[in-house]
């Protein structure tokens, strides 16, 4: 019964019957017709007498047989328009990237060169990134004088999520350590069976920490087959940082510093791509360019099934045939 309520997936799969519905109209004025020339007409000069008589019962109910046969007509042309059910099934089948974001988050990324500082506006786009790539695995490092991974690789997105929502400043000991964020991202995909494994490094100084040398580290990414795409987060010339001292943090204009030629060099080493943000739209500018170069290929199958409905029409077609001739030629016969 459900299948015939829910017209969103009811269709015909012959709908081109449903033009004898034509034969309905015509039925019913051949059947007027056939009554009033049956019927001869008599003069008569009053019908006062007549006015009192009452028609008798098959007179009544005569006029059920044409209903019968309309009934019966309008099933069978239903049937034959072949009403089905139909069930959509997709199935997708994609070959997924596995990313990992390497996210720099030194004392420096305080600076208030972004909208409200290089951290916070890191930290949106990630998040907007990683909604755009529902069909990849993501994880997540963080590094200063050392690293961490923070998320490993998953398809769960809200975990991801959750994770680059939790990044402040001072989880590490302060310190730029580009060898340790490279290295520790590389260890978190070197495993991986993804036919497509990216890194996407951002750091916005140079490195001045760490037992791992970025070289070495870019040796790692280059013996996996791993594309790396570097970002170096900063404005060109000065920018307001907070700066310790034995008083507290205090704001000072500071020059920015980006070790851009290592970084240009461990993207090009690796098929990657090496850019420069030097603001809030220009860094969401750089992850719309990555995450259309790095497309997954998603492939959507889709199975429709069928469940014919006719049946049931073609029943009550015939049925209402059976009944209408049974009484045409039992209650309703007529003597000629």
């Amino acid at each position: 019964m459900k299948a015939f309520t829910d017209w969103d997936h009811l269709t015909f799969a012959h709908p081109f019957f449903f033009i004898l519905l034509l034969l309905i109209p015509v039925m019913i004025w051949w059947e007027q017709k056939g009554r009033k020339d049956a019927n001869p007409s008599l003069r008569l000069t009053t019908i006062s007498g007549l006015k009192t008589i009452q028609g008798g019962a098959k007179a009544r109910f005569r006029p059920a047989l044409l209903w019968l046969r309309l009934v019966a007509i309008l099933m069978l042309i239903v049937a034959l328009a072949r009403p089905q059910s139909t069930n959509a099934t997709s199935l997708s089948d994609s070959d997924g990237i596995d990313i990992v974001l390497s996210m720099d988050i030194s004392g420096s990324m305080m600076a208030e060169d972004f909208e409200p500082n290089r951290l916070e506006a890191a930290k949106k786009v990630a998040l907007d990134f990683v909604d755009k790539r529902p069909n990849d695995r993501m994880g997540l490092v963080i590094f200063a004088s050392e690293s961490f991974t923070m998320c490993p690789i998953t398809i769960d997105h809200n975990v991801v999520k959750e994770q680059i929502k939790q990044i402040r400043a001072g989880l590490l000991v302060d310190g730029t350590a580009i060898g340790y964020g490279l290295a520790t991202a590389v260890d978190r995909l070197r495993n991986s069976k993804a036919e497509s494994k990216v890194i996407i490094l951002m750091t916005d100084g140079i490195s001045n920490s760490g037992d791992i040398a970025p070289e070495t580290a870019l040796e790692m990414a280059k013996t996996y087959k791993m594309k790396v795409y570097t970002i170096g987060v900063g404005t060109k010339g000065q920018a307001l940082m907070p700066i310790p001292t034995p008083m507290g943090i205090v704001k000072q204009m500071q020059e920015v510093k980006i070790d851009e030629d290592l970084l240009r060099k461990i993207a090009t080493e690796t098929g990657g791509r090496y850019f420069r943000a030097t603001g809030n739209n220009s860094l969401e500018r750089i992850y719309a360019d990555i995450d259309k170069m790095e497309k997954t290929k998603v492939e959507m199958t889709s199975y429709k099934y069928y469940t014919e409905l006719f049946f049931p029409f073609a029943m009550i077609a015939i049925l209402c045939l059976t009944l209408e001739l049974a009484l045409r030629y039992t209650v309703f016969r007529t003597v000629t």
